[in-house]
């Protein structure tokens, strides 16, 4: 276990207020964690700002699967990004929402710029409807 330092720190008390109806609300048990979650996520973010961290995605897209030739270039992508040294296609997963539309979760690792410049390319494809990536540094 990692070993535990305490620090003091100084709010005042309506920002202190706001913040316990915050994190009680998001169920926390105490401010501690919530406070280490707030810089866990803050390192994680500023990480993000280089191409070359690593990182795990998620990329959500839903689309119409009656569009033209649009999954089998879902599959042929993630086949080609299964094996490079900078990227790594580890997952995906498929829904049926309804009769046309799909919802597609394609799980990425790699260097952040390898991962947006992908997701990127995902999400821009001709039959798209929306998308989204969550992007977490390792």
């Amino acid at each position: 276990m990692a070993q535990i330092e305490r620090i003091g720190v100084s709010l005042d008390k309506e920002l202190l207020s706001m913040f316990d109806k915050l994190i009680a609300g998001q169920g926390y048990k105490s401010r501690s964690e919530a406070i280490r979650d707030l810089v866990r996520r803050q390192l994680s973010e500023e990480r993000l700002q280089n191409p070359k961290a690593g990182a795990v995605a998620a990329v959500f897209l839903v689309y119409d699967h009656h569009s033209t030739k649009l999954t089998e270039s879902l599959i042929e992508l993630q086949h080609t990004h299964t094996l490079s040294s900078f990227l790594q296609v580890i997952s995906s997963m498929h829904v049926h929402l309804d009769e046309h539309d799909c919802l597609e979760v394609i799980i990425l690792k790699g260097r952040v710029g390898e991962i947006n410049k992908v997701a990127e390319s995902i999400l821009s494809m001709k039959g798209v409807k929306l998308g989204r990536v969550n992007i977490v540094a390792t």
